[in-house]
């Protein structure tokens, strides 16, 4: 297990998702705790990539209620419980799907956990066909995702759910 990531300067964004998987594998390689590898995977984006904010959500079921529970994250406070449906994480969840919202003002129901907040990504992470947590990002600035962030965080998602 290496507890690093080096990455070369000046690299495109695609280019950077292409070094950092492999030391991210790894990062997580011969440990099973899913909370230590989660945190690790999140902190090793957030330094490569310098989002806003990044943390995993976790659907918990609690006296018969399904919710999102914030788990580790990288940033300032954040939102703990999120309704499925509800929010671009929720809407995640419900429809098994990832979300690029380009500006968050425009996304009906968002969940403002920060005014700083203005683009989001959100990929379902799911096993055996159901979510079992979703990765969420945000960025300060408009337009902050695009397809390149969406395929790579996306072989990310189908990492953590092997460590279920």
């Amino acid at each position: 297990m290496s507890e690093y990531i080096v990455l070369s300067e000046g690299l495109g964004k695609k280019e950077k998702y292409e070094s950092l998987i492999p030391q991210i594998i790894a990062l997580v390689e011969g440990e099973k705790d899913l909370i230590a590898n989660t945190a690790n995977i999140l902190a090793a984006l957030k330094e490569a990539f310098a989002f806003f904010w990044i943390g995993i959500y976790f659907v918990k079921n609690e006296n018969n209620k399904e919710e999102l529970v914030l788990g580790p994250f990288q940033g300032p406070p954040a939102c703990v419980r999120i309704a499925k449906g509800k929010g671009v994480c929720g809407t995640s969840w419900l429809t098994k799907a990832a979300i690029i919202v380009s500006d968050v003002n425009l996304f009906p129901g968002h969940i403002a956990c920060s005014p700083l907040s203005k683009s989001e990504i959100v990929i379902p992470v799911i096993k055996n066909n159901v979510v079992f947590a979703v990765i969420d990002i945000d960025s300060s600035e408009i337009a902050g995702f695009d397809s390149i962030d969406e395929i790579y965080l996306t072989k990310l998602a189908e990492l953590i759910s092997m460590m279920v």
